[in-house]
Formats: structure tokens, sequence, C-alpha cells
């Protein structure tokens, strides 16, 4: 995910200016590693929510996961391509749709847990916290939708969004979590 190179010494510009023509790929992946980080304390905190998970649940898990294994391709991609004329708004759109795509995985593995499969659940999850819960996590698939949509536009304003999505995640919920203080079961 993080396509940095060590500036090679005596090509005329300084290791400060060198450093500084990578800043496409900091930006892509201070945004991916932010949000891999947020849908890992998420994801956590959804599976401590569950007694136990049964076999739908391990396959939206899978799907999940080859969402986040396509991450540092899609990360790469769009770090290359930020700030050049032809392509940009192409490696933007992908970027964009692999967060969408990330996105809507992680939301219908959360629903699926929060309402097919409550009787699974702590029984101190109950029907409005799990409505707060869903209403949280389906927040965050319109503003990645917009910035895939975005893309044609400007690759800057999808990394943009992208950004402040993952900002939203990291701030703690207003909403308390009953579950949270449940220690995992093994």
């Amino acid at each position: 995910m993080l396509d940095i190179h060590v500036p090679e010494p005596g090509r005329g510009e300084s290791l400060a200016h060198e450093l500084s023509q990578q800043w496409p790929s900091y930006a892509a992946y201070v945004v991916s590693f932010a949000t891999i980080g947020v849908i890992w304390i998420n994801h956590t905190a959804m599976v401590r929510r569950l007694r136990a998970a049964e076999h739908t649940t391990l396959v939206l898990n899978l799907v999940l996961l080859a969402w986040i294994g396509l991450l540092p391709f899609t990360t790469a991609l769009m770090a290359a391509y930020l700030r050049e004329d032809r392509g940009q708004h192409l490696a933007a759109a992908v970027y964009g749709a692999s967060f969408l795509g990330m996105a809507v995985s992680f939301y219908a593995m959360q629903r699926h847990a929060l309402f097919a499969r409550a009787h699974l659940l702590h029984a101190a999850l109950g029907p409005a916290d799990r409505r707060s819960l869903d209403r949280r996590n389906r927040a965050g698939l319109i503003p990645y939708a917009v910035a895939t949509a975005a893309a044609p536009v400007s690759s800057y304003l999808t990394l943009g969004i992208c950004a402040l999505v993952a900002g939203f995640y990291a701030l703690p919920s207003t909403t308390a979590d009953p579950t949270l203080g449940v220690p995992p079961q093994s």
C-alpha cells in the first residue's frame, strides 16, 4: 500500500524536494490506512457484540476481506495518477469504488448480524441500540458513493471525501454500545 521510494542521491534535487514530490503517495496511504484502521476497530466491536457467528456472517466477512485486500492496489493506483493529466479520474473512480465496496460489504455484514441474526447478539443490545448502530454504519455509504461519482470531476475531491469519512468513523460514537464492556468470547 505504501509506494514510497528512497530518492537516489546525486540527481541534482535536494532530498527535501525529492521527498515532497511523493506527497500523493503519503496522502493516499494515510487515507487508506485510516480507513482500514477504522474498519478494524468497528469490525472488532461488531464481533464482540456476537455470542456466535454462523456461516453467512463468515462469508460476508470474507467479502469484506476481499475488498480490504484490494486496497493496496487501488491506493497505489490513486497515488500514481492523482496529479497526472490522463488517467487521474479513472484512478480516482477505482479508488472510490473500492472504498464503497468495502463499506457496502461491512454494512451488509453488520446489518445481517444486527437484524437477521439478532438472536446471536448479546442480550444487552436492544432494538433501539441496533437501529442506532445501523444508522451510523449506513451513513458512510452515501459519501463513498459521492466520492466515486465525483471522480470524473476531481480526483482530489474523491480523496478528500474518503478522508472525511475515515475521520467521521474515527470519532467515538455518541451512542453508547452496551456490549463494548463485554469480554470477548472464546
